[in-house]
């Protein structure tokens, strides 16, 4: 019998070192060529596979797949798109499975978050129940750093990073003019139900009276007279206030402060932006002038100044998928784990895909300081070693050099095309 071939695919939002996990899979499964015949990627993730659109990792030399450890973004093409369940559309997933055989693959590495493990997880069981048994891996990825069981998960440690600077530069220049001008300055970060990124600004505090002053989490039920009083007490103590606000920073009845009425493709609330929903606040009650920024999408690119930390536990990650297949695992999810020494070391353990599917993980109260607005030692300790260490990509005429990929596709084998 031939070899059996691997498909990968990349979920959802990308982040800073999503690639070095796909490089981590692509070098090592052509370490094992004796097992793995071809590594083919998912053009657009999850819907290359439905449409039969495969890009054929093995046409990419050696020097441009190792480039991929230090290029952000996706670079076979992400996407969000939610398979329903099996019940309720079986045709996506017989589909799936169709195209795995006419292909001889026999190993699906699928590279995101809590969604993108449910449908490893589904996917794995329904082959199964067809007498088609596939070999499938999650692969942790997601800046919200929420799931379970994994001690962080890769992409959240370069996010971190970036807050954390952005954060403190910004403020520097915030302090520098407060006398005169900007009192108020709040940087929008990304975390839906999570505030593991807003919690990372805290990190670029190092003194007493150092920004950030405020920090605004999910999971602390928003207060609108505290929060004024808290804005109005900074601005007296240090001449300006500078803000890190979760965008899913919400209300005690789970309203979220930056509704913006409408849903995505995995059903989750489009967030409109609780910056200037806050930067209002601050102007209608205390008149200060106020400025805000959204780091939005930068926070998540941000491989120039990616955590080094962070591209090594990506990297490993999919190499550990890939040593994990040929052990003849399947539906689990190599995890990250701390080790118990003042010295931060971490290793990497399997997870049960039953037990990471569709459950979030939310930061801990006692990360978060009494008042609710800023972060304790204790989270300080977490977050720390995981922005560690700089890992700074080639440059070329002043900016980053990144590969262009030629994505040559394999040849189409089924003769029923698939609509999205």
């Amino acid at each position: 019998m031939a070899k059996r071939n691997a498909f990968y695919a990349q979920s959802g939002g990308v982040t800073a070192v999503i690639n070095a996990s796909a490089c981590g899979v692509i070098e090592t499964a052509r370490l094992h060529k004796k097992h793995i015949g071809k590594v083919y990627a998912g053009h657009n993730g999850i819907i290359g596979a439905l449409t039969e659109e495969l890009i054929d990792t093995s046409k990419e030399s050696a020097s441009t797949i190792a480039a991929l450890r230090h290029t952000p973004s996706g670079a076979f093409g992400s996407c969000r798109y939610k398979l329903k369940s099996i019940e309720k559309n079986l045709a996506e997933y017989e589909r799936l499975i169709e195209v795995f055989k006419a292909h001889n693959i026999g190993y699906f590495f699928y590279n995101g978050g809590g969604d993108s493990a449910d449908t490893c997880l589904k996917i794995s069981q329904l082959a199964e129940r067809m007498g088609y048994p596939i070999q499938a891996i999650h692969i942790p990825k997601t800046v919200d750093n929420d799931l379970p069981i994994t001690d962080n998960c890769p992409g959240f440690g370069s996010v971190a990073k970036y807050v954390a600077v952005s954060t403190k530069e910004a403020s520097l220049d915030v302090a520098s003019m407060c006398a005169s001008s900007t009192k108020v300055f709040i940087l929008e970060v990304m975390g839906r139900h999570a505030g593991w990124i807003a919690a990372a600004g805290g990190l670029a505090a190092q003194n007493e009276g150092d920004a950030p002053h405020i920090i605004l989490f999910p999971e602390i039920a928003f207060n609108k007279e505290k929060f004024l009083k808290k804005v109005q007490q900074s601005v007296k103590k240090n001449g300006y206030c500078t803000i890190v606000a979760s965008e899913g920073a919400q209300y005690k009845d789970g309203t979220f402060l930056a509704d913006a009425g409408n849903v995505d493709a995995f059903g989750h609330k489009q967030l409109g932006g609780v910056a200037p929903t806050l930067a209002a606040m601050v102007k209608e009650a205390l008149g200060y002038k106020y400025h805000w920024a959204l780091a939005d999408y930068l926070q998540r690119s941000a491989r120039h100044i990616a955590s080094a930390t962070d591209v090594e536990q990506a990297y490993a990650v999919g190499k550990a998928a890939v040593e994990m297949a040929l052990a003849g695992k399947n539906a689990v999810m190599p995890a990250i784990i701390r080790g118990k020494g003042k010295r931060y070391t971490w290793s990497i353990v399997e997870a049960p895909l039953e037990k990471v599917a569709n459950v979030e993980r939310m930061m801990p109260r006692n990360f978060i300081t009494r008042d609710g607005f800023g972060i304790t030692e204790k989270a300080r300790d977490y977050l720390s070693p995981l922005i560690q260490g700089e890992d700074y990509p080639p440059y070329k005429n002043g900016v980053p050099d990144y590969p262009t990929l030629k994505k040559v596709r394999a040849p189409k084998k089924l003769k029923k095309s698939f609509r999205i």
